[in-house]
């Protein structure tokens, strides 16, 4: 036996039947002098009943074993009932959970998620994921998730962009998520195009109902939808380790997003020296949400893991035309400050077969620290981004958004330093500033390459007024161009964002509110190029440019 805590007096027997099940909602726990006993009854409900004398070894020690609850971990049987079970036993007596040291779990494709409400430590074990045959692919396998319970607000009925206070008192400091359905934002335009998203914002609000000053409300909202307030969680609840293999799906190449993953719903997080790896993608597939899923939370910190970029399979988009599809093995969403650090990926970062591996929406302050990642981006805003001492790969910086964006003391590939999302108008209320960076561009058959690329017709209604980003401050860069075709010629700092706005006579519908100044200190490039504005000097006229001398 690998752990004495399996008393030879136990026996332990599942009965397998459809019906999801988790840890917390559709499962019984008995304490009984029987023998322990894991098993679903005819209505789905996983019952666990634990011997008294059992449960009082597991009590002691202080953390409890897959092992203990039946999981064989031998690669063949399908141990997710077993884990399931053994988090939930873990959640009712408060105890740690430790997966057996060298087991290979195998997770089959039942319709099971185990919540996740203590620390767990999934060691040197490895968690087989076969994504081959799934009942519900919206079901996660983990579910790491607040004990704390959300609070309905009936009271606010409007609010204002960057108010300070709500006449409201908590008991807890609480992240408040709110929305107005009768506002539509990130309106999409192009071959993904959509009649947008209702208006939602989050922010972090004291107990004295003081609106954290770094998560300030964005929007707007003259009708509040919905409202709701959840307690942060004050102490650290902590995930180490694991080695996670995901046997990919053979699904249809369509938007029917597969979540089988750790989904990470709790405030004050820590997710260290975990390996996520992808195995079986072949000729059709369909996209993953993210393996770390991280939402509707604050406060949490991934360090020390290695992720996988997803094959990039194609489809027809809602334009009626092929697209690839978006396929991501880390995500945020509507959540502040998630920080990554030191985390990289298991296949080539400029290897343009699998796609950009983070994705991030409806967010505040992100930030990567020495991380070697595919890409950086955010499509439905992010209010304060940080890259520092990173390396993004061939997709590179992809953003929308407002607040402070800095990078610094990183290298950048990709067909721009920083991409604007066209199909979310290209807009950046706020400030840019790179510092101390190396930009080596994607080799392409193209006359110019951009630092700040991006598009907006002036003709499209996203929902919001678009900006540029009213200062950009770029100190000491280095421009890496040696790699470029011959048909390469210009550098410059802005692309040619309105190719139509060449003189006067053009008139912009939705007018793009353009930067006001550019600071360029210390700029090198490899080819000696001059860097010049944009090909498309009209458009930029008004912009004020400070160089120093080498400029």
């Amino acid at each position: 036996m690998k752990n004495s805590l399996i008393l030879p007096f136990l026996i332990l027997k599942i009965i397998v039947s459809t019906g999801q099940i988790n840890s917390e909602s559709l499962t019984v726990i008995n304490s009984t002098p029987k023998s322990t006993r894991v098993y679903q009854d005819e209505n789905g409900v996983l019952k666990i009943n634990i011997n008294q004398e059992h449960l009082k070894i597991i009590k002691r020690k202080g953390f409890i074993r897959y092992s203990d609850m039946g999981a064989l971990g031998n690669g063949t049987s399908d141990d997710l009932a077993f884990i399931v079970a053994t988090h939930a036993l873990a959640n009712q007596y408060d105890v740690e959970v430790k997966a057996d040291d060298g087991a290979n779990y195998l997770i089959g494709g039942r319709e099971m998620t185990a919540i996740l409400a203590t620390n767990t430590d999934f060691g040197s074990a490895t968690f087989i994921i076969d994504d081959t045959e799934v009942e519900n692919r919206f079901a996660s396998i983990f579910e790491v998730k607040s004990q704390l319970k959300p609070i309905l607000i009936d009271t606010v009925k409007s609010l204002k962009k960057d108010q300070k206070k709500i006449g409201i008192t908590l008991k807890d400091d609480c992240l408040v998520t709110v929305t107005d359905t009768i506002v539509k934002r990130y309106i999409r335009y192009g071959l993904n195009q959509n009649k947008g998203r209702a208006q939602t914002d989050i922010f972090i609000l004291n107990k004295n109902g003081n609106i954290d000053s770094s998560t300030p409300i964005i929007w707007n909202f003259d009708h509040v939808s919905n409202i709701s307030a959840l307690p942060i969680d004050k102490t650290p609840l902590v995930i180490n380790g694991g080695r996670f293999v995901t046997i990919a799906n053979k699904a249809p190449s369509k938007y029917t997003y597969y979540s089988r993953n750790i989904s990470i719903k709790r405030s004050n997080v820590v997710v260290s020296n975990l390996e996520h790896l992808i195995d079986g993608e072949g000729s059709q597939g369909a996209p993953y949400r993210g393996f770390i899923s991280i939402s509707d939370c604050t406060n949490v910190l991934v360090k020390d893991c290695v992720l996988t970029g997803h094959k990039t399979y194609r489809t027809i988009g809602n334009a009626g035309k092929p697209v690839s599809m978006g396929s991501y093995d880390i995500s945020v969403t509507r959540s502040i400050g998630v920080s990554f650090v030191n985390c990289s990926q298991t296949n080539d970062i400029n290897d343009n077969r699998y796609w950009g591996i983070f994705a991030s929406n409806y967010s505040k302050n992100i930030s990567f620290d020495n991380c070697i990642l595919s890409r950086f981006d955010a499509h439905m805003g992010v209010y304060n981004a940080t890259i520092q001492n990173s390396t993004l790969g061939y997709m590179g910086v992809n953003a929308i958004g407002s607040g402070n964006f800095l990078i610094e003391n990183s290298t950048v590939r990709g067909r721009s330093f920083i991409n604007l999302r066209p199909d979310y108008g290209s807009t950046w209320e706020g400030t840019f500033t790179i510092r101390n960076c190396i930009f080596v561009p994607t080799q392409r058959k193209s006359p110019v390459v951009s630092l700040i690329s991006g598009s907006n017709s002036g003709l499209h209604d996203f929902g919001y007024t678009c900006y540029m980003p009213k200062n950009i401050i770029i100190d000491q860069l280095h421009i890496d161009d040696s790699n470029q075709h011959d048909a390469y010629k210009t550098i410059a700092v802005f692309s040619n964002f309105n190719s139509k706005m060449i003189d006067e006579s053009f008139q912009e519908e939705f007018p793009y509110i353009k930067t006001e100044k550019v600071i360029l200190n210390k700029i090198s490039v490899s080819s000696e190029k001059k860097l010049l504005v944009s090909e498309n000097p009209f458009m930029f006229r008004d912009v004020k440019i400070e160089r120093d001398k080498t400029n």
